[in-house]
Formats: structure tokens, sequence, C-alpha cells
């Protein structure tokens, strides 16, 4: 039934403005206004609403993940555009640079997670299993 629909994902925000900067200006991606939110446009033809809502929660997990090659780059440029990122400690121990980095839990796979302005946990990501 669902194997040739185009679904999409979607997310609300405490402050429509606010993200369309965020999403539009700070991290570059395709965005556009709509009647009751805006669409995200991502590579490779993903799509995703996002909605105003006034009771807004912020997710408690990661809402979009971005697979890069170089995590640190890709650090060091969001950085230089505002972005904070998250420290942990724990089985999710990241570094200095909020970089949970294989070496720290013997898996592929290096992750550092920030926040949009409302609050929800997005992350860049790099592994051989994400191109």
């Amino acid at each position: 039934m669902f194997k040739d629909t185009k679904a999409f994902g979607s997310f609300s925000v405490d402050d429509l403005a606010k993200a369309e900067a965020f999403y539009g200006e700070t991290l570059g991606l395709d965005v556009s206004p709509e009647d009751e939110g805006m669409r995200i446009r991502i590579a490779g033809g993903m799509q995703l609403f996002v909605y105003p809502k006034k009771d807004h929660q912020p997710a408690t997990f990661t809402i979009l993940n971005f697979p890069v090659d170089d995590i640190d780059r890709a650090v060091d440029e969001l950085k230089a555009r505002g972005i904070v990122f998250e420290h942990y400690t724990g089985e999710l121990r990241t570094d200095e640079k909020g970089i949970s980095r294989s070496s720290f839990h013997e898996k592929d796979i290096d992750v550092a997670w920030f926040k949009d302005p409302a609050g929800n946990i997005l992350s860049v990501i790099r592994s051989s299993k994400y191109p």
C-alpha cells in the first residue's frame, strides 16, 4: 500500500520564524513557507514539514541526522555559524568538541548533537553505514 507513496516527516517548533531562519540561513537548507508551516527540502528528494505548536515540547530524541564525510570539519563549520553542541558523559560520552567518537564506544559511528531554536535534537553523523 505505501511502497510507492512519497512519505515525509514532520515536527513542531514554538517559533516558525526562528525555525525558518535556523534551517534556511544557519544550516543552508531549502525552506519554503506554507499556509500552516514550512517545508524543508533535503537532498535526495526527502521533505520535512515543520509546523508551529503553541504548547510545543522539544523532542527528547534525534529528529534529524545529517551524514557527513568529515565530522570534525562539519562541527567546526557549524560552530562558526553559531551552533552549540551538546556534551554528554556515560555511554554516549562526547569529547571537548561535542563528538561521540567510535573510539569511545567501539562502533563505526561518530556523532555530534545540537539543538534547533525550539530545542529539538539534530546531529551530524559519520559512519560507513550512512553515505
